[in-house]
């Protein structure tokens, strides 16, 4: 559904090793940044952009949003989350695991914040 999605963050030298870090733990390459100074991951086809905002004013994490990133079983959700505590990010609601989500589905999930505030999301779907 979506070709990309865009963070803001004020400091990409310290949002790299973060992400890095954390969507290694799910399979991800290492983002590079860009002549424009903008982080990109780059995987199937999407591509997240980690960016200072073009207004020069500083970034911002938004009240009620949050990314949803796909892990391949839970032990990926844990080691996600493990990679982004170790690496500058802070836990986010309940520890990791298993959730009754909406219309019968079980999910194995957890929460982080990047080191910019931004509300991140690993989930494995368990059933439904």
């Amino acid at each position: 559904m979506f070709s990309h999605v865009t963070l803001g963050a004020n400091d990409i030298a310290a949002t790299k090793g973060f992400y890095d870090a954390v969507l290694g733990a799910i399979g991800i390459p290492v983002g590079r940044v860009d002549e424009r100074g903008r982080l990109i991951y780059a995987h199937d086809g999407g591509r997240l952009v980690i960016t200072k905002p073009v207004n020069g004013e500083a970034a911002a994490c938004g009240n009620g949003h949050t990314l949803g990133l796909l892990a391949a079983s839970p032990e990926a959700v844990d080691a996600w989350h493990a990679a982004g505590l170790a690496n500058g990010g802070t836990s986010a609601e309940d520890p990791p695991g298993i959730r009754n989500a909406t219309e019968g589905r079980v999910l194995y999930l957890a929460y982080l914040r990047d080191p910019a505030g931004n509300k991140l999301c690993a989930f494995h779907k368990i059933s439904g």
